[in-house]
């Protein structure tokens, strides 16, 4: 019996995806639901609960086998999860989505999970950028399908925002991760600062041991690299027209907003986690209005 079943109706808190808020066309609410509970379900089966990683990995390939059916129209009579499955096959027939974008989204969950249990690293950031290509940038691509936009600057600048998207969360959660034996700083970067991941345990959440200079010089960089790629495809923003361009604005803005936090934080994200609550709304919509047609200053300087 799968350790999973109860997760067919899931919880809103995916990360990587902008939910099907007012500012999102209302045509368009059903197939963006169907795909955020589709990778909502997904990313609830690789991390909550107690299962075992083998126990996980079963379950997201029978997952995959429900997509693969759902692709073709069908919902599995002994399907598991047919509140994800049911609105997302009529989705798929519906508005054509492209089945290997959800696939991937698959693929990068079970990266999580075998890394996870290997105790696995990233070797570069390049590595890391595959990882964000299947866990995030579908994402924006499926987006962008359904908004009719299917151009290669706008999908290149559609990945660069989803990519930062993933490695703001990533900077932003090392006290989260590393507890949890999820490593994301690429080894490269580690390397040129003498860390190995040895180190990232002496200080995790709750040891009195203050993380060291290049710890925190490493946030620094990396997050530098976050925000050069949200400004990289912040372009984007203006060429989707009405409530899609705003939806876009706000995500790219909450990003940024992260990033800012972290750099007021003294880039120290392993003692504290920054977030954006209601309390920064005003300032999200001020900025989101402001945003012109070119690309935004950094607010610090990429650390050597």
């Amino acid at each position: 019996m799968s350790a999973t079943p109860h997760l067919a109706n899931p919880p809103a808190h995916y990360e990587n995806f902008p939910v099907a808020s007012w500012l999102c066309p209302p045509h368009l609410r059903p197939p963006i639901a169907a795909i955020y509970h589709f990778a909502r379900t997904a990313d609830d089966i690789a991390d909550e609960g107690e299962a075992l990683p083998d126990q996980r990995l079963a379950d997201l390939r029978a997952y995959r086998e429900e997509l693969a059916a759902a692709a073709q129209g069908e919902v599995l009579p002994s399907s598991r999860w047919p509140r994800v499955f049911g609105p997302l096959a009529h989705s798929i027939a519906q508005h054509k989505l492209p089945e290997d974008l959800l696939a991937d989204l698959l693929s990068a969950f079970m990266q999580d999970i075998e890394k996870t249990r290997d105790h696995g690293t990233y070797a570069d950031r390049a590595e890391l950028l595959d990882y964000c290509r299947r866990s995030a940038n579908p994402v924006g691509r499926l987006l962008l399908h359904l908004y009719g936009v299917h151009d290669a600057q706008a999908l290149a600048q559609s990945d660069a925002i989803c990519s930062a998207l993933q490695l703001i969360n990533f900077w932003q959660d090392p006290s989260v991760d590393l507890p949890r034996g999820r490593f994301y700083f690429p080894l490269t970067d580690c390397d040129r600062r003498s860390l190995t991941r040895e180190n990232f345990k002496v200080f995790a959440p709750l040891s009195p041991a203050p993380p060291p200079q290049e710890a925190i010089n490493l946030i620094a960089v990396v997050s530098y690299w976050a925000r050069e790629l949200m400004t990289e495809g912040a372009p984007l923003v203006h060429r989707l027209p009405g409530r899609a361009g705003w939806e876009l604005r706000l995500v790219v803005q909450g990003g940024l907003r992260i990033l800012d936090k972290i750099v007021d934080l003294g880039f120290d994200t392993f003692s504290q986690r920054p977030t954006v609550g209601k309390a920064d709304a005003p300032l999200l919509l001020w900025k989101a209005m402001r945003m012109r047609r070119q690309s935004r200053p950094m607010k610090a300087a990429p650390p050597r």
